[in-house]
């Protein structure tokens, strides 16, 4: 079961159910280099305080982190002072689900990991499509 880096409940906040994924299992760790998620647990889950709900584990690659710092939100750039090293192409990472479908939207959609992409992601974005851009998928 997904901790925070802290040691405290599943998907941070006491007494809710451990994470399912798209498919239906567990939840899977998306990256722990980078760390990644909301709660900063590796994996991609989602809370009431995250409004973005990064919910989609992605793997980065240089079309979308371009169309990322178009749209206004820099992965790639190292902000020190946030203890963030910047993404690199092949780097998994979180993404806020409404984000991954605005990058499908404009056919920059990077490839996703389901086993690692919270069920929360299904409200922003359609499994065909998710299923589409896998690299888990046999």
């Amino acid at each position: 079961m997904p901790f925070d880096e802290t040691g405290g409940e599943p998907n941070g906040e006491p007494g809710r159910k451990p994470s399912r994924s798209v498919l239906g299992g567990a939840l899977e760790t998306c990256s722990i280099r980078p760390m990644t998620g909301f709660f900063r647990s590796g994996c991609c889950e989602t809370g009431r305080d995250d409004v973005g709900s990064h919910t989609v584990c992605a793997v980065m690659d240089a079309a979308f982190l371009a169309f990322s710092k178009a749209a206004g939100n820099d992965l790639s750039t190292p902000r020190p002072e946030f203890g963030f090293a910047g993404l690199r192409p092949g780097d998994r990472w979180c993404l806020c689900a409404p984000r991954w479908q605005e990058a499908l939207d404009a056919g920059a959609a990077p490839r996703v990991v389901l086993r690692a992409t919270e069920e929360a992601a299904l409200h922003h974005c359609r499994l065909a499509d998710l299923k589409r851009h896998a690299i888990d998928l046999a």
